[in-house]
């Protein structure tokens, strides 16, 4: 059954889409929960007519994405956990903790069902966590569990450090081309 999607639905498309989906899943889901409409000449006709300003907010939408991307790629963020003995977490880390800690340390509001993870977070360490922001676009954030705000500040010091020698070896070496 062809039907015409209202907003975005993963793994289906975006709004403005035609697609093709299950009867059952267009008459008791996409239909009640105005997600979608089914694909009628009439309809089809409104769409082309709507076209334009669908595009405007796909434009939108990919623009506050990368945004957003810019805004949280490869920052750290720490996420408060009690750890018993050898690093184990009492508990786990949920996609929950993790957007709590980015609304609080980033000031960003992220979805909580945006955060892909592949395995739970149960050791106390640094955890890659991939978010998907819209569609294509994806963000890494680098979540340290179990680590204070004084080992994030060394952390963020070593870094700094390390990034000054390599961009001092990097002049020295062109100092050495040039010679």
């Amino acid at each position: 059954m062809k039907v015409i999607l209202l907003g975005e639905l993963r793994g289906k498309g975006g709004e403005g889409d035609v697609v093709d989906v299950a009867q059952g899943f267009a008459e008791n889901y996409l239909y009640p929960q105005r997600i979608a409409i089914p694909a009628t000449k009439g309809n089809l006709k409104q769409l082309e007519e709507r076209r334009h300003n669908i595009a405007k907010r796909e434009e939108k939408r990919l623009a506050d994405a990368a945004a957003l991307k810019a805004t949280l790629e490869s920052k750290a963020i720490a996420v408060d956990a009690r750890v018993g003995e050898e690093g184990q977490l009492f508990g786990s880390v949920t996609s929950a903790n993790i957007a709590d800690a980015i609304k609080k340390q980033l000031d960003v509001e992220v979805d909580r069902k945006r955060i892909a993870r592949s395995q739970t977070i149960k050791m106390a360490g640094r955890h890659e966590v991939e978010i998907n922001l819209y569609r294509e676009i994806n963000a890494t954030v680098v979540v340290l569990v179990g680590v204070t705000e004084e080992e994030l500040a060394a952390q963020a010091e070593a870094e700094a450090a390390e990034a000054a020698a390599a961009a001092e070896a990097a002049a020295e070496e062109a100092e050495e081309a040039a010679e």
